[in-house]
């Protein structure tokens, strides 16, 4: 019973954590990437359908990226789904590929990226106490009703309390290395 519960916060943990690093890298930090586009939506012949299905990625340089969709046809869908984003990035396209030209972020913006990536990080916290909250609970019912001892209750409860601190410790590592990246010039 406990090893189960344990268990299934120890998975909704890591999905949290992966969630979190999933979204770092949506956060644009001065260098173009294919990962600020892959999960942005894109409306294809009456099917909302992520971009990265509808195309291929390249960078040629820092500041630009190409998408060359495999349908000339979705050109069209693609230019209005980045310009509807919150990308902040004109498409500019050739009939075959679209182009993004990435500006210099600002000290300004670099600023207001690491707050959105704080607020993001925060969130992946909360969500590792949730998990953490609902396997304890979890646990104190089975105490309750009998089918654990007081003391496997609390064994359980400290190797809870490590696992929720290592995976939090894992999302602060994460955002303090994609604030050293959002920061550098």
């Amino acid at each position: 019973m406990i090893e189960e519960t344990l268990l299934e916060a120890m998975d909704g943990m890591a999905k949290a954590v992966e969630h979190v690093q999933s979204q770092f890298l949506g956060v644009r930090t001065g260098r173009a990437t294919s990962n600020l586009v892959e999960k942005i939506a894109v409306e294809y012949y009456g099917a909302t359908v992520p971009m990265v299905q509808l195309a291929s990625f390249q960078v040629p340089d820092a500041r630009t990226l190409v998408i060359k969709p495999h349908d000339r046809g979705s050109i069209a869908a693609i230019e209005k789904a980045i310009q509807s984003s919150d990308l902040g990035v004109t498409p500019g396209n050739d009939g075959v590929v679209v182009r993004l030209s990435f500006p210099m972020l600002t000290e300004e913006r670099r600023k207001e990226y690491v707050k959105v990536v704080k607020n993001m990080a925060e969130d992946g916290r909360i969500a590792l106490r949730n998990v953490r909250r609902d396997a304890r609970k979890a646990m104190e019912t089975a105490e309750k009703a009998g089918d654990i001892s007081k003391d496997d209750l609390e064994r359980a409860e400290k190797e809870l309390e490590k696992l929720t601190h290592d995976n939090v410790e894992a999302i602060d590592k994460a955002f303090s290395r994609k604030e050293t990246e959002l920061l550098e010039v």
